[in-house]
């Protein structure tokens, strides 16, 4: 048995909780909105649960013990840094082994103990296997990596997309429409990952393509349904108020597209997602933009920095 630590009493991170006690684990639950700061010292891994960009004030509020390995499972970029959340708490928490749990799962079907898959990256592989021995369920497969990087741009990048999978279905631009935003929407995905140095196969994994195909297709996502209320006519502050819990593509997609063009990768996709969300363009004059878009070959190399 196992002392766990979830921070987040959102969905993920009940399920996450209530999945882990029925594993044996002891789990103690904190939510972020207790009062004043809190120790964890019993916790042999603390689970990040919260949002991404409430991450880093998360952690100040926490007494860890020393070198507890911390486990983020948010997904997404830190807006105001442009730090991706290993880096957060690498900055914040220095000394601490950081893991990044992230992949095709929704909250609803963990707890209700459904078949879920997902990816466990950290520092080392020997390290990511032995917490995923650890935390691995029969229904709730975690897969090990090391590759961090290319795991924390799958998570944040499948969000954006989604929005934008969610937009095109509110306009009512049919099935086609999405399976095209979700192919050439993954190729931005893995050009990026790989320009940052991510691994291919990683990208192609649970954490990359898997989590798009879930997160661009289905209205639990609530990028996704965040995304098609816009289409159907709702403001972005409309579609904001009438998501049930964050939205983590709308904190995204500026941060996304700046990370882009820093690094000279083209974006076309996130940057109409960010132009619509950031800006208020219109969702019909970013689809016209993409759409005239000229012709170009399906594959590109990709440019590194």
């Amino acid at each position: 048995m196992t002392t766990l630590a979830v921070a987040g009493a959102g969905a993920w991170g009940t399920a996450l909780a209530e999945m882990w006690k029925r594993k044996g684990h002891e789990v103690i639950l904190w939510s972020r909105r207790a009062a004043g700061p809190v120790s964890l010292a019993p916790a042999e891994a603390i689970i990040m649960a919260v949002p991404a960009q409430d991450l880093r004030g998360a952690l100040d509020r926490m007494e860890l013990p020393p070198s507890v390995p911390v486990i983020v499972t948010a997904k997404g970029i830190e807006r105001n840094s442009g730090l991706f959340l290993d880096d957060v708490v690498r900055q914040t928490r220095p000394g601490h082994p950081i893991f990044l749990l992230s992949g095709p799962s929704f909250a609803a079907d963990v707890l209700a103990g459904q078949p879920t898959a997902v990816t466990l990256a950290g520092p080392d592989l020997e390290s990511a296997m032995a917490w995923a021995q650890a935390l691995s369920l029969p229904t709730f497969r975690i897969y090990g990596s090391d590759d961090l990087r290319g795991v924390a741009i799958g998570g944040a990048l499948k969000n954006v997309l989604a929005i934008a999978c969610g937009i095109s279905d509110g306009e009512g631009l049919g099935d086609s429409a999405r399976a095209a935003l979700i192919t050439r929407g993954f190729a931005e995905l893995a050009r990026l990952g790989e320009a940052l140095g991510g691994r291919r196969e990683t990208l192609f994994g649970l954490s990359g393509l898997g989590d798009l195909v879930l997160t661009a297709s289905s209205p639990t996502s609530r990028n996704y349904s965040f995304g098609r209320r816009i289409g159907e006519g709702h403001t972005v502050a409309e579609a904001l108020r009438l998501s049930s819990g964050t939205v983590e593509g709308a904190a995204t997609a500026a941060v996304a597209v700046l990370l882009a063009e820093r690094h000279g990768v083209e974006l076309p996709i996130a940057a109409a997602v960010h132009a619509i969300v950031d800006q208020g363009s219109p969702p019909r004059r970013e689809i016209e933009r993409l759409l005239s878009r000229p012709i170009s070959v399906e594959q590109r190399p990709i440019r590194r920095p």
